[in-house]
């Protein structure tokens, strides 16, 4: 199958831009570079619509390789003919090219072979063909030392026919309809489990029942989880009759003396063979879906998270909270460097409130401090309302971040060699302050599995979670753009074009030469040539360049029609940057190329009227209600100010000051139907939300954004 073909049967994209997009995809271009300065060539697609052309990509690369795998191995068999190899070489799908190579495929010795050792097989066919009578006494024809009775010949000869049905491609296709769109799936408890209090989160599936087809991918998950924990028992169910009747008909089974025992066949061919291989196809099928499905729930949260607002470039006191180990608190520069470090007791048991208040206090003015951050752990609304004591002299604003995965960073590689003569405690103060600085440049050192914004992720396949992770997070860093002399080795390393050892590379050029003067002088940096250049070069920004395009989005290959455009224009290069008026007026048809067109021309227009600007929103300062501070203190029916920590399928998850989470389920979400969590709320959002129902024993809150 051509390849163009393929990938146009499956995504609604003209033509063209698939061909183009494949080609460059062949040539190492980025997914981010596509999609920022080649939108001539893809007609304009999106970093979602190039993603999919790659996965086809690949998906069709994986095929293809599969294919001559297969028809190798029946060629070797000396099992080809023409008509095969049409349908091996035609089909564009992986399932059916296994169907049709499983009579070719090597098995582990069963009954079917065992049979055909003994001579069965001629009698099998004669079964088959229905036109033979009295075939117990054609079965004695077969008899050996291995088939010493009639009935012994027949029982062989059906397990042949058996194998026969479960390999046919039509009875194949018949019977995955029917398990795709029918088969229900439903579980029961283990009894030994049924009383283990841990068992009681999976309570609801201890006698459960629903079409497979439709079973929402949160829910799957759980109900797989549940098994593989021994609690529950997953049955997938069909209609056996209509499993039959598929059968016989694909068949042309009719009346005659062979029938019974091709019937008998059927039977035994269904239980044991296709019934087994089609409940692990659905189920695997099924798994894979809820997979795609949680996966792109956690992208679509750690996106959100890594363009969270950054509060900039500010000097920050950085708490990071706890009761008998006291609270750990770091002082950072603008620029996220450490330069001081120490611990309060402010809670019990010490209580040293005084004293702690004093030292913010001493340390806020010391440092010229900007800002507070503090972790969002154990002890942290007791630490807020602790600093709300503090009488600064100048207002300090107060920020409660998400520290979710600090501590795993803390005691990361990364953080010993940023870190070498601080402990894990020192280090995880650090990361809260810098996610207040600028989320993305911190969260990018962590694994994004241990941000822990999804649903479950650990029982999903980890390489696909990882490859969509890591598109994730590259397609935000290459969003925003990068400062070559400020940014770590982490944060450069998924910049388009770059990679870790490029990212190596430029610091150890910074080091050895200084801050970096203009994009021209990355060429200097050791094994960054002419390609990794292309890719990069964009998304790189250079402060106080001597050219100003270097710190804007304007790719350098695109200068020379900057310049042509401030030439006619009678302006100044830096005096046209920021010049709406002028901008506004430029008749951009006039400057269109073979290559560029007016896609590119307008987003170089929109970068000039902001070079470098920063397209995340700005932070606020949120405050949870002062009189609720566990659980304990909730009351079905008050109303308290929230922020979305989680977003999952059927809902999300709110932090409204106290340890657990509450959530708002998807119905509650609004007064209609919502299929889309993200279409109403979005992480990091503050909220208003009431309070439905509060468990104490099970530690679970409901919430409403309804009134």
């Amino acid at each position: 199958m051509e390849l163009i073909s393929y990938i146009k049967a499956k995504i609604s994209v003209p033509e063209r831009s698939i061909l183009n997009t494949v080609s460059l995809l062949k040539e190492d271009a980025t997914i981010p570079f596509i999609a920022r300065y080649r939108k001539e060539l893809t007609g304009n697609l999106d970093e979602v619509e190039i993603e999919k052309i790659s996965d086809l990509l690949k998906s069709f690369n994986d095929l293809e390789k599969r294919k001559k795998s297969i028809i190798k191995a029946i060629e070797e068999q000396g099992g080809m003919s023409s008509a095969l190899l049409a349908k091996l070489q035609q089909t564009d799908s992986l399932v059916i090219l296994e169907d049709l190579y499983l009579p070719y495929k090597k098995k582990r010795r069963t009954k079917a072979e065992a049979a055909r050792e003994a001579g069965l097989e001629p009698f099998a066919k004669i079964i088959m063909s229905q036109n033979g009578d009295e075939l117990k006494l054609v079965a004695n024809r077969f008899l050996t030392k291995e088939i010493k009775t009639g009935s012994e010949a027949l029982e062989g000869a059906k397990h042949i026919i058996a194998e026969w049905i479960s390999e046919n491609p039509y009875v194949r296709q018949k019977l995955r309809k029917l398990f795709q769109n029918n088969a229900d799936i439903a579980s029961s408890v283990v009894k030994s489990e049924n009383k283990n209090p841990t068992a009681q989160k999976y309570k609801q599936y201890f006698d459960w029942n629903e079409p497979l087809k439709r079973i929402p991918s949160h829910r799957l998950l759980a109900l797989l989880r549940a098994e593989t924990e021994g609690i529950v028992k997953i049955k997938i169910n069909v209609d056996k009759d209509e499993a039959f009747r598929l059968i016989t008909n694909t068949l042309h089974i009719k009346k005659s003396s062979a029938s019974k025992y091709i019937e008998e066949a059927i039977e035994d061919s269904y239980k044991r063979l296709l019934k087994p291989s089609f409940n692990n196809e659905v189920v695997s099928e099924a798994k894979n879906k809820a997979d795609e499905d949680a996966i792109q729930v956690f992208a679509d949260n750690l996106e959100q998270l890594l363009l969270a607002p950054p509060l900039g470039n500010k000097r920050i006191l950085a708490l990071d909270p706890g009761f008998k180990s006291g609270c750990k608190l770091v002082c950072l520069d603008e620029n996220g460097m450490l330069l001081h470090n120490e611990t309060i007791y402010p809670h019990p048991p010490q209580k040293e409130m005084t004293l702690a208040i004093k030292k913010i206090r001493s340390l806020v003015n010391a440092y010229n401090i900007e800002a507070i951050s503090i972790g969002n752990g154990t002890a942290s609304r007791e630490t807020e309302q602790f600093i709300k004591k503090v009488p600064f002299n100048e207002e300090v604003e107060v920020y409660v971040v998400n520290e979710a995965g600090a501590s795993i960073y803390s005691a990361s590689k990364i953080a010993r060699d940023e870190f070498p003569n601080y402990d894990i405690t020192v280090r995880g103060a650090v990361s809260i302050g810098r996610r207040l600085i600028d989320p993305l440049a911190e969260l990018v050192k962590i694994d994004a599995k241990s941000i822990g914004v999804g649903q479950y992720q650990h029982d999903v396949d980890q390489t696909k979670l990882k490859n969509k992770l890591d598109a994730v997070v590259m397609n935000c860093v290459n969003r925003i753009g990068i400062n070559v002399n400020s940014a770590s080795k982490e944060l450069l390393s998924y910049v388009s074009g770059i990679g870790p050892v490029l990212a190596e590379n430029i610091i150890s050029y910074r080091s050895e030469n200084g801050s970096i003067k203009s994009r021209e002088e990355l060429l200097k940096v050791p094994r960054l040539g002419a390609k990794a250049y292309e890719q990069s070069a964009g998304f790189l920004r250079i402060k106080n360049a001597g050219n100003p395009l270097d710190d804007s989005a304007v790719h350098p290959e695109r200068y020379n029609v900057v310049n042509k455009i401030a030439k006619d224009s009678k302006t100044a290069l830096h005096q046209i940057i920021g010049n709406k008026e002028i901008l506004k007026k430029i008749p951009l048809e006039n400057y269109v190329q073979e290559d560029l067109g007016l896609p590119t021309l307008n987003d170089i227009i929109k970068e000039l009227e902001k070079p470098g600007v920063d397209p995340r929103s700005k932070i606020k300062v949120f405050q949870f209600d002062e009189n609720v501070n566990s659980i304990k203190d909730l009351k079905t029916g008050m109303k308290l100010p929230g922020i979305v920590n989680n977003i999952t399928n059927f809902g999300c998850f709110v932090d409204i000051g106290v340890k657990e989470s509450g959530l708002i389920h998807i119905s509650k979400l609004a007064n209609e139907y919502i299929s889309d969590v993200n279409s109403v709320v979005k992480l990091g959002q503050h909220l208003m939300v009431t309070v439905l129902e509060v468990d104490l024993d099970l530690k679970r809150i409901q919430l409403s954004l309804i009134d």
